[in-house]
């Protein structure tokens, strides 16, 4: 078999490539860094050099493969993150067609179903979408919880406040580790054993703001860390302050909203899976959270 993989040597792209390699099959990785060709091709994988971004790139990229691995990147940039998304969503959707590809995993996100008011998560609904208006494409989607390393975000909040914090918090945080979605991914890819399109939930831990912030506190020596809820505008302009744009700082008070209202979870809650992930929230705070803290 051979594969297309998106998102370049990233937290799922490389574990994944790995995976597929060690199993004896051939793979495409697409990288918009010319510097990552060198260790693609050290995997023994071939680097297709150029951006998602240019449709025409895509379908050389996608060439010969009989299954994709989707991954639509950040922009920190972009000031319409959908409109952005959903250009990539299109390319993904002519390379796909234009090479007859059968089964395609989409690393997506819990709140996928709502289609509103899940800021960045908002486009991801759009893909979902094209993918399955594909006649005869088989698509997986992936709904990982909230990410474990975008709490590598606190850090600065603990240094410069003594505190942690967001717009979300006194209900339960469903968190994943990036290791857990690429074993996933690497899984589906490796049986493609599912037909017409499927919805797949990864989840490793579920703890509240306070307790994220006591197990991260403990890790660095400060336990008694609070974690505080802030009203929408504070996170917002706690966002500006640090540097992001209007538009990203708006989409993820959005999605906090979301989160604290429960509307990101509800769909999450009544298909959970029946196993979560190996890496735990203490796992992260130890080998990942205390490092990067005390670096």
């Amino acid at each position: 078999m051979h594969y297309v993989i998106t998102g370049s040597l990233g937290h799922t792209g490389k574990p994944i490539t790995e995976g597929l390699i060690k199993a004896g099959h051939t793979v495409t990785v697409v990288t918009s860094k010319p510097e990552n060709a060198a260790a693609i091709e050290a995997l023994g994988a071939q680097a297709a050099v150029g951006s998602v971004t240019d449709a025409d790139f895509l379908k050389q990229a996608f060439a010969r493969a009989d299954a994709a691995y989707l991954l639509i990147p950040s922009n920190w940039g972009v000031t319409d993150w959908r409109a952005f998304q959903n250009q990539i969503g299109d390319n993904y959707i002519e390379a796909i067609k234009a090479n007859d590809i059968r089964f395609a995993v989409l690393l997506s996100s819990i709140g996928a179903h709502l289609g509103e008011g899940a800021g960045p998560i908002d486009g991801l609904y759009d893909m979902e979408q094209k993918l399955a208006a594909v006649t005869g494409l088989n698509s997986k989607f992936l709904r990982p919880s909230y990410f474990m390393y975008n709490l590598f975000g606190m850090i600065g909040m603990v240094k410069g406040a003594g505190i942690m914090g967001s717009n979300f918090g006194d209900e339960k945080v469903v968190l994943t580790h990036t290791d857990d979605i690429a074993a996933v991914a690497l899984q589906e890819l490796l049986n493609l054993d599912f037909t017409g399109q499927q919805v797949r939930y990864i989840a490793g831990d579920e703890r509240t703001g306070p307790e994220i912030a006591r197990v991260l506190g403990e890790a660095i020596g400060k336990p008694e860390t609070p974690w505080i809820v802030f009203s929408d505008e504070q996170n917002k302009q706690g966002m500006l302050q640090a540097g992001m744009s209007e538009e990203v700082a708006s989409q993820y008070t959005y999605l906090g909203e979301a989160m604290r209202n429960g509307k990101l979870q509800e769909d999450f809650y009544a298909k959970k899976p029946a196993e979560y992930g190996a890496v735990k929230l203490e796992d992260f705070a130890k080998n990942e959270f205390a490092p990067a803290f005390n670096a």
